[in-house]
C-alpha cells in the first residue's frame, strides 16, 4: 500500500531534514525517506511512498547506537533508507525527534526505554470497568507530559458502567491541563471526539495497561478490523493483545501508534513531566517560605497548609511524593551512569595515548 509522507504525519521540521539529507534535484534513486512502523530485532518495517519495506541497520547507525542506545530506531521515527544493488535495504539515519516517550526500564537501570517518537497526542487509555486507578493515571500523565506531546485521557468501556460521567470528573480533577474523553467502542459513544485528535494527519500514541481497549479503539477509529482483539473477562478486565509497538495509518486520515500494555510505568528522570502532571502541588511547593522545604513540619509550608484545609487531597499529595522520590532516584542513577561512562572513556583515551602517542 503506497501512501504520501504527509499522510504519514510529515511535519515541517522533518520535511526540512529530508530536504537537506535528500536534495530534490540530486537525490540518488537508492536513497528514500520513510517512517518506522515497527521494530523487531535488528530489523524495521518502514513505510515509504512506494510501500512498506524491511530494513536493517547501517554501519554508521550501529556505531551511533553503540554510543547511545536511544539512537536506535523506534516506532514513529522518520528515517533515510538506502536501496543497495543486491536488493538489501539499510536504515542510514534518523531525523531529529520532535517528541519522545521514554520510560525507565523494567530492570530498574537508568538507560530508559524508548516507546515511540514524533507523537503529537498521547492518549492514556483506561477502562471504566473495573474502576480506574487514579494514581496510575497520574503516573501515565507524568510520563506523557515529559515526552513533549499533548496528553489526553481516554476512558473506554462506557457501556459497562452507569456512572461514567462521575468517574470522568474524578479523573479530570487528577489530570489538570489534560482533556478527559469518555467513549465506548461497543456503542460508538464518544468516538467522534477521539477521532478529532487525529485532525491534520496527527500522530496519536495509545498508552495504557493490558486490556484497556487500545486495539479495539484502533479498530473503531479505522472502521475495519486492523488489529486482533480478545473478549473481556467476566470481571470486566480485558486480555493482553498487542505484543509490539506498531504504527497504523488510518483510512480516514491520521496515524495511530498502538503499544503493548504497560505493567510498569517508571519515570526516567526528574524533569518537566512531573511538574506538568501536578501543577497544583508544584505551585503550592513554590509558595513555601523556604525554597528547600521538605513539606514535613517546616513553618510556612504552603503544601501542609493546603492539606490541613482540605484544598489539597492527601491521596494526590502522596502520589506526588512517591513519583517525586522515584524520579529523583532515577536522575541520580542517570548521573552516576554518566560519570561512570566518562571515567571509562578517560581510561580508554589514556591507554590509547600511552600506546600510540606518548614518546618512548
Amino acid at each position: 500500500m503506497s501512501v504520501t509522507l504527509e499522510a504519514l504525519g510529515l511535519d515541517s521540521s522533518t520535511a526540512a531534514f529530508f530536504h537537506k539529507a535528500l536534495p530534490l534535484k540530486t537525490v540518488p534513486a537508492e536513497l528514500v525517506p520513510g517512517r518506522v512502523a515497527r521494530v523487531d530485532k535488528g530489523l524495521a518495517t518502514v513505510l515509504t511512498e512506494d510501500g512498506p519495506v524491511r530494513a536493517s541497520w547501517s554501519g554508521a547507525l550501529l556505531g551511533a547506537i553503540a554510543g547511545d542506545p536511544h539512537a536506535a530506531p523506534c516506532t514513529g521515527d522518520w528515517a533515510v533508507l538506502r536501496h543497495w544493488p543486491d536488493d538489501r535495504i539499510t536504515l542510514e539515519s534518523l531525523a531529529p525527534r520532535r517528541t519522545a516517550i521514554v520510560r525507565a526500564e523494567v530492570s530498574g537501570t537508568s538507560k530508559g526505554q524508548m516507546l515511540a517518537a514524533n507523537v503529537d497526542v498521547i492518549a492514556i487509555v483506561v477502562g471504566l470497568h473495573p474502576e480506574p486507578n487514579i494514581g496510575r493515571i497520574e503516573r501515565f500523565l507524568a510520563l506523557a507530559w515529559e515526552s513533549g506531546a499533548r496528553p489526553v485521557v481516554v476512558l473506554t468501556k462506557a457501556d459497562l458502567v452507569g456512572d461514567a460521567d462521575a468517574i470522568a470528573e474524578d479523573v479530570a480533577a487528577a489530570a489538570p491541563g489534560a482533556d478527559v474523553l469518555v467513549c465506548s467502542t461497543a456503542t460508538g459513544e464518544g468516538l467522534d471526539a477521539v477521532r478529532d485528535l487525529l485532525a491534520d494527519d496527527a500522530t496519536l500514541a495509545l498508552l495504557g495497561s493490558s486490556g484497556a481497549g487500545k486495539s479495539s479503539l484502533v479498530n473503531a477509529l479505522a472502521g475495519v478490523e486492523l488489529l486482533d482483539v480478545q473478549e473481556i473477562r467476566e470481571d470486566g478486565k480485558g486480555r493482553h493483545t498487542s505484543v509490539r509497538r506498531e504504527l497504523v495509518v488510518l483510512p480516514g486520515g491520521g496515524v495511530v501508534i498502538d503499544t503493548p500494555g504497560l505493567r510498569g510505568i517508571g519515570l526516567q528522570e526528574h524533569g518537566e513531566g512531573l511538574a506538568a502532571a501536578f501543577p497544583d502541588v508544584t505551585a503550592l511547593a513554590e509558595s513555601c517560605r523556604f525554597k528547600d522545604c521538605s513539606h514535613d513540619g517546616e513553618p510556612g509550608c504552603a503544601v501542609k497548609a493546603a492539606l490541613a484545609d482540605g484544598t489539597l487531597p492527601y491521596r494526590r499529595y502522596d502520589s506526588w511524593v512517591q513519583l517525586r522520590k522515584e524520579a529523583a532516584y532515577m536522575a541520580r542513577r542517570s548521573d552516576a551512569r554518566a560519570r561512570a561512562l566518562a571515567k571509562k572513556e578517560w581510561v580508554r583515551a589514556s591507554k590509547s595515548y600511552r600506546r600510540d602517542v606518548k614518546p618512548r
